[in-house]
């Protein structure tokens, strides 16, 4: 699968790049290349585990686990998120170290490698940017950190240059930690809500039961379910009591109408429980 080729893409762009990054963060003084470089090393560990688990939710299903493995994917994208969250921690309290502590910047050094910075990195977040799943998202999140810290690092040495203010540098560092934190935070709530089988945000389901009482021979329907496999294939269960005169052949026509009707809602895989009577409090749980 091409997420599948963009992760491993991803995966020795940033493994690589990371190397280089320990030697500019070295050359350079820069806390904001340093500590990219070291949160580099994080990403591609995690970068690894995406492409690993995006792996196994490509399996088809099976006995143990009956609706596929798309939840691996999802996995995937809650520990990438939890190593962004944690990668940003760490650069915001080395950044707080080093405003107390500043030191002296080679702005020179700094400027080459960020053309470097940005023109790999750029690239492997464009390979990931297509945003399949949120697995892919997250591994995307982590590219796009680092091309912003190129990039404020690219202009943070013309302003340090005119403005002698070195600690710019690690405001920057600051800056870009808080955004891709916040970003990482985002998409762990979100990868979460797939996890606990949270409807999924688009769907409203008293939107969705209203107008399905409107097909023909179609009286209540209850005992609705939707969730989602991995951000993207959603699910649903439902009851659906109907008029006691329709017939047999009536009866699988009622069931397409549905069906077509939740797919046009987006609604991939649909069981449909057809009902004469309406069940019992006790028997819908």
């Amino acid at each position: 699968m091409e997420e599948k080729e963009n992760i491993k893409i991803a995966f020795f762009l940033n493994l690589g790049f990371s190397l280089f990054e320990i030697i500019g963060g070295l050359l350079t003084n820069s806390v904001a290349i340093f500590s990219d470089a070291l949160h580099d090393f994080a990403d591609s560990f995690a970068i690894a585990i995406s492409y690993f688990l995006e792996n196994i939710s490509t399996k088809k299903s099976d006995k143990k686990y009956t609706y596929g493995y798309k939840r691996f994917s999802i996995l995937g994208a809650v520990i990438n998120s939890f190593i962004l969250i944690i990668g940003a921690l760490i650069v915001i309290f080395n950044s707080l170290l080093r405003i107390f502590n500043p030191v002296k910047l080679n702005l020179t050094s700094m400027f080459i490698f960020s053309i470097f910075g940005i023109a790999i990195n750029g690239y492997a977040t464009y390979k990931t940017s297509k945003n399949i799943d949120l697995n892919e998202k997250t591994v995307n999140l982590h590219m796009l950190e680092d091309v912003l810290g190129w990039i404020a690092v690219l202009f943070g040495t013309f302003l340090i240059k005119i403005t002698n203010w070195n600690q710019l540098d690690t405001v920057l560092a600051m800056g870009i930690a808080l955004f891709i934190g916040y970003k990482a935070i985002k998409n762990l709530l979100d990868a979460i809500d797939v996890m606990l089988e949270k409807t999924p945000a688009f769907i409203d389901i008293d939107l969705l039961t209203s107008e399905l009482k409107n097909i023909k021979f179609v009286l209540d329907v209850h005992h609705v379910h939707t969730w989602s496999i991995d951000g993207e294939k959603i699910l649903i269960t439902m009851h659906v009591l109907v008029d006691k005169n329709l017939t047999k052949k009536n009866f699988e026509n009622l069931k397409n109408e549905i069906k077509v009707y939740l797919k046009k809602k987006g609604i991939e895989h649909s069981t449909i429980e057809i009902e004469y009577e309406k069940c019992k409090e006790l028997d819908c749980q």
